[in-house]
């Protein structure tokens, strides 16, 4: 990274809205927390007069059975991002390209320019059957963000395999597989697997997550982490939340039969990609809309969806998150696929809940 190319890049545009006024259909953040985390929170806050256990053990411990590995593999990170900057750190340089997939998360772009390098972009639904030769490094992000699109297990190890032989680092994403019932890819040889634990638990302001990888490249990236870089409460809570499997079962279920029912009744006036995330991308150039126009239209109603069109590739989508039951029905009939009398309910429903 140096000063020049860090000063011409422009921020990466995400979702999420602060206006209290708007409920908050932009980013993918889990509306429910664990029972019990508050607490954690605050009873951390006596660990916090003096510095965080190097290294965090209990943390790792419970990061390595979330996702099923060694523990030692588990490099503890202040959210997913961060263990996505350090992964690309380490294996971009200045002339490098990488295979980044498109559309997709834009910081994977971002990333690697601040490196010095160059992204090489494939589509994301062929992403696994490019050609990892000659690039420093592939990125894969499962499920996929915007489409919503996990990628099988078995062709994603093919696709590690592919580029071991051809001596490419493999990041794979896995920011939202929490809430798909999918297994991790956490300990593949020559894959380094981010995690964050903001979206599945609801907490994106304490910034906690991971990354996971073995060998040398664990190793690195080991020795790369800044020792106490992250607080007490955000490895309390997140080792505490790592262990909530009834709290990650129940999201998982509310998620799908939400999903399903929100896909079902948007599809009578937008196109809709399949999704195993918690969110759903929806083409509206067959409405006779601008996406302007429907994000401004859902703003009046009290409702915030994402511009989609900032992802590289889309240019007539939003993507909208998939919340609890009478949210959902506020976020359908702002989007004109909802009964009115029904959205006037579900708001009196919504405004009891703590959102």
């Amino acid at each position: 990274m140096n000063l020049d190319t860090a000063l011409d890049l422009d921020r990466a545009p995400h979702g999420s809205s602060d206006d209290p006024d708007l409920l908050d259909f932009s980013a993918n953040t889990n509306p429910e927390v664990p029972e019990g985390v508050e607490s954690v929170y605050r009873e951390a806050f006596a660990d916090a007069r003096s510095y965080p256990a190097e290294p965090p053990a209990a943390f790792r411990e419970a990061a390595a059975a979330y996702v099923g590995c060694d523990p030692e593999s588990v490099v503890p990170a202040p959210g997913g991002l961060a263990a996505i900057r350090a992964a690309v750190a380490l294996a971009v340089d200045p002339g490098d390209t990488a295979l980044v997939p498109a559309p997709s998360f834009g910081e994977y772009a971002r990333e690697v320019r601040l490196q010095g390098g160059e992204p090489a972009f494939v589509p994301a639904a062929e992403v696994l059957d490019a050609d990892p030769s000659d690039h420093a490094l592939a990125v894969v992000c499962t499920p996929n963000n915007p489409t919503g699109t996990a990628y099988d297990r078995a062709a994603l190890e093919r696709f590690a395999a592919r580029c071991r032989e051809a001596g490419t680092r493999l990041l794979v994403d896995e920011a939202f597989l929490g809430f798909a019932d999918r297994p991790s890819v956490a300990g593949t040889e020559g894959v380094v697997v981010a995690r964050s634990l903001t979206k599945l638990f609801g907490l994106p302001g304490i910034r906690t997550g991971f990354a996971v990888a073995t060998g040398e490249l664990g190793a690195a990236l080991s020795s790369a982490r800044r020792p106490w870089n992250l607080s007490a409460p955000a490895l309390a809570t997140g080792a505490y939340c790592m262990d909530q499997s009834e709290f990650i079962r129940e999201t998982g279920e509310r998620v799908r039969s939400e999903r399903e029912r929100m896909r079902e009744a948007l599809a009578e006036r937008y196109a809709v990609s399949p999704s195993d995330a918690p969110f759903l991308l929806l083409d509206v150039s067959g409405d006779g809309r601008s996406v302007e126009t429907v994000v401004a239209d859902a703003r009046e109603r009290g409702v915030a969806v994402r511009d989609a069109t900032t992802f590289r590739g889309l240019d007539s989508h939003v993507r909208v998150a998939v919340r609890r039951p009478a949210e959902n029905d506020r976020l359908l009939a702002a989007l004109g696929v909802g009964d009115e009398t029904e959205s006037d309910a579900a708001t009196s429903r919504a405004e009891g809940d703590d959102v």
